[in-house]
């Protein structure tokens, strides 16, 4: 009796672990649906046309993987455009940056804290474009305190248009 238990003792942390770690796995024929990212004003103060580069100041990382609506698939090469206001609370070309999504839809993007300004929540511009996908404007609110978020983008694929 004493083996088994202490068996049992080793064998169930194994088990609990691998419960919380371990992906659920859709069965065959499942359909996969993510919910679309909830748009978001654009503002007054954005700007086509943002330099590709991650980086825009420190202090915070921004993270996350941009998927389809339709099958939650990653999307690849996938063009996000940030703006935020810098550490003095103005908007400016130093803070504006365009990320291109990896070959597994992630991307990681770096900036100072954004600052409030006339009475809006600290937050972070995004314009997420990607080849047969509408685009996407939202914004990532970031709690006071932290050094990093992680935020996903689920588009929404375009329709194609009836042949005629």
């Amino acid at each position: 009796m004493g083996n088994r238990y202490r068996t049992w003792r080793l064998i169930i942390p194994v088990i609990a672990f691998l419960a919380f770690t371990v992906p659920e796995i859709p069965s065959p024929g499942a359909e996969t649906v993510c919910e679309p990212t909830k748009p978001d004003m654009l503002g007054p103060f954005y700007k086509p046309n943002a330099p590709e580069r991650s980086s825009v100041g420190r202090g915070y990382v921004l993270s996350g993987t941009v998927k389809s609506s339709r099958d939650c698939y990653p999307i690849r090469r996938a063009r996000i455009e940030f703006w935020l206001a810098g550490p003095d609370g103005q908007y400016d070309d130093d803070h504006r940056a365009t990320v291109v999504t990896d070959g597994s839809g992630k991307y990681r993007f770096e900036s100072n804290f954004p600052q409030p300004y006339y009475g809006r929540p600290p937050h972070i511009h995004l314009r997420v474009s990607a080849e047969g996908y509408g685009t996407l404007v939202t914004q990532h609110y970031p709690a006071k305190g932290l050094t990093g978020g992680t935020f996903d983008l689920v588009v929404t694929p375009e329709e194609t248009p009836p042949r005629r």
